[in-house]
């Protein structure tokens, strides 16, 4: 599900909601996407995958993992678009590491065996529901864009209507990455 930022970190029905969600389905995985590729430079979107699960008083989630594709990485609509190749540690990181199958001479990969990196990084259930709001906004690796005033980015305060060929491009392009999603 693709999701704005604000959808992460917005109290009353938006933090109902989250509380919900994380409850009657497995929330697992939460992909933070570079800021502007389906919008006007600077809006912020997120892909949520989760499992739906049928309904029972213990929470269904028990971890999630983010990945974090916007911090320190610039891409833009038109000049340097997302591409493919881009996702690809995050598909390494989503299937997590390649187990020996038992009976059999090769080895698997599963969403069970997973390891944190500098940009994959796991939040147990408990974590999450001590932040305030139960903020899902989470982030912690350092802007190096923002470490010092002269490189802030400009803002905008425009508001411009997203070109629509450009956002179903990077719509279509994402397709590839959730067939072979599917696959696993």
């Amino acid at each position: 599900m693709v999701l704005p930022d604000n959808v992460l970190f917005e109290g009353g029905v938006g933090e109902t909601i989250r509380r919900e969600l994380l409850k009657q389905a497995d929330v697992h995985t939460l992909l933070r996407l570079p800021s502007g590729i389906f919008y006007a430079q600077g809006a912020k979107a997120n892909v949520l995958f989760f499992d739906r699960k049928p309904a029972q008083e213990t929470p269904w989630t028990k971890q999630l993992w983010i990945y974090d594709l916007r911090t320190n990485l610039h891409f833009t609509l038109q000049e340097n678009t997302l591409k493919r190749s881009d996702l690809d540690d995050f598909v390494s990181c989503y299937f997590g590491e390649k187990t020996p199958q038992p009976g059999s001479a090769g080895a698997s990969s599963s969403r069970f065996h997973r390891k944190e990196s500098e940009r994959f990084k796991s939040f147990s259930y408990d974590e999450l529901v001590k932040r305030d709001k139960l903020n899902l906004d989470i982030f912690w690796l350092k802007d190096e864009a923002l470490e010092e005033s002269a490189n802030l980015p400009a803002v905008n305060r425009t508001h411009h209507r997203a070109d629509f060929a450009a956002i179903q491009a990077v719509l279509l392009s994402l397709q590839p990455l959730c067939f072979l999603l599917t696959l696993r």
